[in-house]
């Protein structure tokens, strides 16, 4: 009987950028330093090869130690991993995003990022404050700034080697196409919420044709209701082929041609979000087909202002 390919090697080559992205990644959105640097170290044990990282989260100072103990300890080459962070929404402004990058590279202890985002789209009021706010108490955009500017800005960080490829987070289709007609490097990786109830197969579609990774956070549903796990389609082809219906939903991420992250503290669940491998292509059209519920569970596209990320100020 010919045994289902495993994903947790495949890897996916960056038509804008050096080398390959793994398909299957760890997020590393844990508030709690502690458990944070724990679920790194059984993450990077076990296998996953990415770790996604944000200024916003707060905590890259806790991965840059989970990284150089992993380093130390042998259970991972710096060269073997790819590290991804994001430039947050309060340094658009061109002259603040090398110095962003710098900042992250210190924390995280490292000399170069294999990718750096540009976290939203969304410029706020540039300064030390991550949530500026308004006189009405709403979000400081900021006006004098637009998101081509801060892109060329993020182009000249490629230039220099800070970065091995750039990239958008948490943009519609609409801001991409824009980017894309007017970039010298195009972005390598796009990271937006995606899943069984919101598979974005319109801008997968743009993705795949312009070469760039289409990057899917969320591929769970962040633990929200409607919980994906519990889906009846999914809930019945993991009892027919033997999974649990999370490693449904991933395997269904991975062969639909995205990558993927998830984050646990849970050594089991890090593990088995690890251990996906291909499904039948029937239970492929059957998600497709028979999943009809349709939810966004994190507004940030409309506003700028991540959902799952609790604001420190």
């Amino acid at each position: 009987m010919h045994s289902p390919e495993r994903f947790r090697d495949t890897r996916i080559p960056l038509a804008h950028g050096a080398g390959s992205i793994p398909a299957v990644g760890f997020g590393t959105l844990i508030r709690d330093g502690v458990a944070a640097r724990q679920a790194i170290k059984v993450a990077l044990e076990v296998g996953f090869r990415h770790l996604d990282c944000a200024e916003l989260y707060g905590n890259e100072d806790v991965v840059g130690v989970a990284m150089r103990e992993a380093f130390e300890a042998g259970t991972v080459a710096r060269e073997e991993l790819f590290v991804s962070s994001k430039l947050w929404n309060n340094n658009h402004r061109p002259e603040r995003v090398k110095p962003a990058l710098e900042a992250s590279l210190s924390r995280l202890q490292l000399d170069y990022l294999d990718a750096y985002l540009i976290h939203t789209p969304f410029a706020f009021r540039p300064g030390d404050e991550q949530y500026p706010k308004d006189g009405r108490g709403e979000p400081a955009y900021d006006e004098g700034v637009t998101l081509i500017e801060t892109w060329r800005a993020m182009e000249s960080l490629v230039d220099e080697g800070k970065c091995r490829s750039i990239g958008l987070s948490d943009i519609t289709l609409e801001k991409l196409k824009e980017i894309v007609a007017a970039a010298r490097i195009k972005p390598a990786v796009v990271q937006v919420e995606s899943h069984p109830y919101l598979p974005e197969w319109e801008l997968l579609d743009f993705c795949k044709q312009h070469g760039i990774v289409l990057l899917a956070f969320a591929p769970l549903g962040h633990g929200m209701e409607p919980r994906i796990p519990d889906d009846p389609v999914i809930k019945a082809i993991a009892q027919r082929v033997e999974k649990m219906p999370a490693q449904v939903a991933l395997a269904w991420a991975v062969q639909r041609g995205t990558a993927f992250l998830t984050t646990s503290t849970n050594p089991a669940h890090i593990r088995e979000n690890f251990d996906v491998s291909a499904l039948p292509e029937e239970a492929m059209q059957e998600i497709q087909s028979r999943i009809t519920t349709s939810v966004r569970l994190n507004a940030v596209v409309e506003t700028g202002m991540p959902g799952f990320v609790p604001q420190r100020g």
